[in-house]
C-alpha cells in the first residue's frame, strides 16, 4: 500500500515569520524526524505552499486576516530550511485547502505542518471526503495551532470525522 506524507505549509511565514508562533518553530524537529522517515522508506511526500500574490490584503483572505504572508517568491514563502526533499511533490495553493487531492492516487495518508486549526483541518477533511475509505491520520506531535486551545479543537473536530489522531498529548 502506497503511503503518503503530506507536510502543510511548512513555511518560514508560519514558523518565525510575520504569522510565526513559539509552537511552530518547537514542531519542525518533530516534522523533520517524519519527512526523513518517509524518505528513506521510500514513500511518497507532497508539500503545500501557501500562496499569495502582492494583492494579497485585497482578497477575501486579506479582509479577514490582515497580515501580509506566503508572498509567492518571497523568504516567508519558501519552505523551512532542512525539511525540503529531492523528488518531493509541490502544490502552491491560493486557499486553506487543496481541491484538486483527486489527481493523486492516495491510499493510506498522514498530515502533519501548520496550521492545525485551519489549513492542516481543511486539507484532512477534503481528502476523507474524496477517499472516505483510506486511513488518513495527522501527527498532533507534528502539527500545531494559531493558538493551542484552537489546535487541540482542530484535533477534536478531525477525529469525530474519522481522521485518525497520533502522538496527542
Amino acid at each position: 500500500m502506497k503511503k503518503t506524507l503530506l507536510v502543510i505549509d511548512m513555511q518560514n511565514d508560519f514558523i518565525d515569520g510575520s504569522l510565526g508562533t513559539k509552537e511552530a518553530e518547537n514542531i519542525v524537529e518533530h516534522v523533520r524526524r517524519k519527512i526523513a522517515a518517509y524518505r528513506d522508506a521510500g514513500d511518497e511526500i507532497i508539500f503545500t505552499r501557501d500562496t499569495h500574490q502582492a494583492n494579497y490584503l485585497d482578497t477575501n483572505e486579506g479582509k479577514h486576516l490582515p497580515v501580509v504572508h506566503c508572498v509567492e517568491g518571497t523568504r516567508g514563502w519558501q519552505i523551512a530550511d532542512g525539511l525540503e526533499v529531492p523528488g518531493a511533490i509541490y502544490i502552491d495553493k491560493p486557499q486553506f485547502g487543496f481541491t484538486d487531492w483527486k489527481k493523486f492516487d492516495l491510499e493510506e495518508v498522514e498530515l502533519v505542518g501548520l496550521c492545525t486549526d485551519i489549513c492542516v483541518v481543511s486539507n484532512a477533511l477534503i481528502i476523507k471526503a474524496l477517499y472516505p475509505e483510506i486511513r488518513v491520520s495527522v501527527d498532533a506531535s507534528c502539527c500545531a495551532g494559531v493558538t493551542p486551545e484552537s489546535h487541540e479543537a482542530a484535533l477534536l473536530t478531525m477525529k469525530m470525522c474519522q481522521v485518525e489522531i497520533l502522538n496527542q498529548a
